[in-house]
């Protein structure tokens, strides 16, 4: 069961005003976004670590797109699958380190770049 309890008249301490509308103040409109310091002091330290970053997510993006799976293998797609012990890798293997260290670089300099504030 709902009981209802009358409600006292609410009363304001002396000296504040009834009268009017209660306004909430606001921050200025045209305030400039905090900036942090190497924002400040070394802007093209962050543009150029941005610029570096799009740079490795497209190639990133582009090497995930030529690698070919285990089954295909791009030896074995154009002459037959050889594999040697000895010399230098093939092209799978040398496409695989480049995609490493694009991958290694885009996940770095996002690092970076969250840290700085960018």
């Amino acid at each position: 069961m709902l009981t209802l309890l009358a409600a006292a008249p609410l009363t304001l301490p002396r000296g504040v005003p009834t009268a009017g509308p209660l306004t909430v103040p606001q921050a200025p409109v045209n305030t400039p976004p905090a900036q942090t310091w190497f924002q400040l002091h070394a802007g093209w330290l962050t543009h150029g670590l941005a610029a570096l970053f799009i740079i490795s997510a497209i190639a990133l993006i582009t090497l995930l797109a030529v690698q070919t799976t285990k089954q295909e293998g791009l030896s074995g797609t154009i002459g037959g699958r050889v594999e040697s012990a000895y010399g230098r890798p093939g092209a799978e293997e040398q496409l695989k380190r480049v995609t490493g260290l694009a991958a290694v670089s885009f996940v770095i300099i996002g690092t970076i770049l969250s840290l700085t504030g960018l």
